[in-house]
């Protein structure tokens, strides 16, 4: 648990230089920038699990970048995105009544600035989701691009109902990269890479929900951003939390099934079911991403024979195991051990 939490309020190191090269691309010296911004001695990207960036510390880079460049999208579009245009955007989307109508005037915004990309809203039967593609066909977006677009576009919807909106599935269009785990924390804990535009998919009722900000709250925003993204809304309450945080207390093989956590959280597993449905979190996921962290943290240490690890997470067969591993990570779990340069001795 408290490596997820941790993940929560960090970034992995390939985001900073990500940002920095944006910053070289027009001429601009990274070494004074990264000092500014408080990174220096910040791990590169390739450091050894655990190395990681605070998000203030990732905010305070890219206001700053913003700020030397003139652009709050770092020359990532062909056009300057100059300082002010995302507070102008978020005052716009202040005009809709729900969210449905106030991230179409963001949208409608972005595109107002954007040459090389369309941002928008897009419904399909119950889910909707928020779209970035580039204008010219075969013109691929910069993958920083999309991951910082997609990011502060989230992150407005999150603020202006006051919750956090929970990803369904998040669409990337490249290949997936070395860092790709990095989107569980930011999207969604289900990815699909290779698609035509990149898309978070969400629950098309969402867009109903009334707006609950106003041009005063909008200065405190603000004030906070980027970091306010990166972080978005998390209620220390929640169900999800709650329930993530009993099962830490005891190893996989004896956590409770779902009546036994409901009872102990003083509810009935109806409204424990369908407060995890509203948060994003079903209970079973809750338990796969805790599974999984356990099981890529042994797999990267190396020590612990696969058989062993599987009945330890609570598996009747290595073979199960070998199933939920791939469904998890796209990779056979001796795979995943060969990748992070491990072996059993």
């Amino acid at each position: 648990m408290d490596r997820i939490l941790q993940d929560k309020n960090s970034v992995a190191p390939y985001f900073v230089e990500a940002a920095l090269a944006c910053a070289t691309a027009r001429g601009l010296d990274a070494a004074p920038l990264r000092r500014k911004a408080g990174l220096d001695g910040v791990p590169p990207t390739g450091a050894p699990t655990g190395a990681r960036v605070p998000v203030t510390t990732y905010g305070t880079l890219l206001r700053l970048l913003a700020q030397v460049m003139d652009d709050e999208f770092f020359g990532l579009d062909p056009r300057r995105m100059k300082i002010g245009t995302f507070s102008v955007i978020c005052l716009l989307a202040l005009g809709g009544r729900d969210l449905g109508r106030a991230l179409d005037l963001a949208c409608r915004g972005y595109n107002s600035v954007f040459d090389g990309m369309r941002v928008g809203v897009r419904r399909q039967g119950r889910l909707a989701c928020l779209e970035v593609r580039p204008i010219a066909p075969g013109a691929p977006l910069a993958l920083f691009a999309q991951e910082t677009l997609m990011t502060y576009l989230h992150g407005l919807a999150c603020w202006l109902v006051r919750r956090r909106i929970p990803i369904a599935a998040a669409d990337i269009a490249h290949p997936a990269p070395p860092h790709a785990e990095e989107y569980r924390v930011l999207y969604s804990s289900t990815l699909r890479f290779g698609q035509d535009a990149a898309r978070l998919w969400f629950d098309a009722a969402l867009l109903a929900l009334p707006v609950a900000q106003d041009a005063r709250t909008a200065v405190t925003f603000l004030n906070r951003a980027p970091e306010n993204f990166l972080v978005r809304y998390r209620n220390p309450d929640s169900y999800a939390r709650r329930v993530a945080q009993m099962l830490d207390r005891q190893p996989p093989a004896a956590w409770p099934d779902f009546d036994a956590v409901a009872r102990n959280l003083r509810c009935s597993p109806a409204t424990l079911r369908r407060s995890l449905r509203q948060e994003g979190r079903p209970f079973q996921s809750i338990k796969d991403e805790m599974r999984r962290r356990m099981a890529e943290a042994s797999l990267a240490a190396g020590t612990e024979p696969i058989p062993d690890l599987a009945a330890r997470l609570g598996f009747a067969e290595t073979s199960a195991f070998h199933r939920a591993f791939r469904k998890w990570t796209g990779m056979a779990p001796g795979a995943f051990r060969a990748a992070s340069g491990k072996r059993l001795k």
